[in-house]
Parts: C-alpha cells; sequence; structure tokens
C-alpha cells in the first residue's frame, strides 16, 4: 500500500470517527448526561455543607454541552486516526476480507480490546462517584488494562496467522481466542480491585451509567465501522462501487 493511499485512508478514518463522534455525542447526551445529574445531586445531597464554599470553574451545563461535544468528538477524531492506520496494516493481512469487512472487524476488535476488555474490570462511574484522592490510581490501572488488552489482542492476532497452517483456520482461531482469554484472566486477578462507590448509592442509577457508557462506545465504534468501511471501499475499488451504481440505476 503506497502512502497516497495510507494517507487518504487516514484522512477518511479521522472523517469517519468524527461521524461516529457525533452519532456517540446523541447517545451521551441523552441517555448519559440524565444520569451524570443524577448522580451529582445525590451526592450533593448526601455531603452535606463540605462542598458548599468550593467555587465552580467550569459550569455544569457547560460541561454538559460544549465540554462533552468537545471531548466526545476529538476522541472520535484521535480514535478514527489510529484505527485507520491499524486499517493500512490489517487490510490483506487478517483473512479474504474485502475493505468493508476489514473495517466492521477490526472496530469490533477495537471495542473489544480498547473499551470492554478494561471496562469489566474497571468499569465506568459517574464523575461524582468515588474518592477524589484515588483518581490517579484508577486512571493509571484503567490505562495499564487497555495497553495490555491491545497488546494481547495483537499479539492473539499474531499467534492465529502463525497456527493457520498448521491446525487450520478455525482451530487457530480458537487457540488464539483463549490464550488471549486465559492472560486476560491471569490479568484481572492479579490487577488491584478498586470500589469507590459508597454502599448507599443507588444500584439503579450506577447500572444505568454505565449502560449508557457501553452504549455509547458500541455506537461510536460500531458507526465507525460502518462508515470507514464504506469510504475505504470507494476508494480502494472505485471501479467496483461505479459499477454496483450503475447497475442499480439501471434497474430503476
Amino acid at each position: 500500500m503506497n502512502s497516497t493511499t495510507v494517507r487518504n485512508l487516514l484522512v477518511r478514518g479521522m472523517l469517519a470517527g468524527l461521524a461516529a463522534g457525533v452519532l456517540a455525542l446523541i447517545v451521551a447526551y441523552f441517555l448519559g448526561e440524565p444520569s451524570v445529574d443524577s448522580a451529582i445531586g445525590f451526592e450533593e445531597a448526601h455531603a452535606g455543607h463540605s462542598h458548599g464554599d468550593e467555587v465552580e470553574l467550569v459550569s455544569r451545563s457547560l460541561q454538559s454541552t460544549a465540554g462533552l461535544a468537545t471531548g466526545v468528538l476529538v476522541y472520535g477524531v484521535a480514535f478514527g486516526g489510529i484505527a485507520a492506520l491499524g486499517y493500512c496494516f490489517a487490510l490483506g493481512r487478517v483473512g479474504r476480507f474485502g475493505p468493508r469487512a476489514t473495517a466492521l472487524l477490526l472496530s469490533a476488535c477495537a471495542l473489544l480490546a480498547v473499551y470492554v476488555v478494561p471496562f469489566l474490570k474497571y468499569p465506568a462511574n459517574p464523575p461524582a462517584v468515588g474518592n477524589p484522592d484515588t483518581i490517579g490510581k484508577r486512571t493509571i490501572l484503567y490505562f495499564l488494562m487497555m495497553v495490555l488488552s491491545v497488546l494481547l489482542a495483537v499479539g492473539a492476532t499474531i499467534l492465529g496467522k502463525r497456527l493457520t497452517p498448521r491446525t487450520g483456520t478455525w482451530y487457530a482461531a480458537v487457540l488464539a481466542v483463549l490464550a488471549f482469554a486465559v492472560v486476560i484472566g491471569l490479568a484481572y486477578a492479579l490487577l488491584p480491585v478498586i470500589n469507590d462507590v459508597p454502599d448507599h448509592f443507588p444500584a439503579t442509577l450506577l447500572w444505568r451509567f454505565r449502560l449508557s457508557a457501553l452504549a455509547m462506545q458500541i455506537v461510536m465504534w460500531g458507526g465507525f465501522g460502518l462508515l470507514f468501511g464504506e469510504l475505504a471501499e470507494r476508494l480502494l475499488r472505485p471501479r467496483a462501487v461505479a459499477v454496483s451504481g450503475g447497475a442499480v440505476s439501471a434497474g430503476r
């Protein structure tokens, strides 16, 4: 793959990430923000007057609109670009998949490795919940889990490719997935457990927030896979797409 194609795919990945970020922003605003507001209200009601003299540097309304949009869209563009570079490496190396199928497969693997695996060990909590003194530790452990998950996913892919000539595609994939699951399980067991959620915090509210966080990521990576797959297909197979579109028009 030449540098021009890589650059074009990178631009398309960032654009697809931006569009997917818009979709995720809608989910975050309508599903996540109400839970955040409820969590903040709950914590303020149980905090008494200990935070009464604190100055609010950024208003809650700004956080839930411009702040949320900036964070989600920048995240979408950044990870869209990174995923596009990963796509350039993966295309043609992970099986006989076309551009669209490869994009969807890459998005599913990214969702699993970048978010779901770390999420199962260190699930998201509403911003107002938890001990402020452990924020640094929680952040480091989460990113450690994420980096470990991504590296293990890459290692499992390489293992599967090397086993394929000897065991066949099916058994190679099964063994690679099992190896990934075993090492991740060991990481879950060895890394420390952090539970800063107060005992009196409503379980239903916590569950709604975590589901909304998961839904946002699913929408983002699913949307990215579909959008980027279409853009990559049109770039890498322009004639096939043009012929297909012409056939559809003629049929009408």
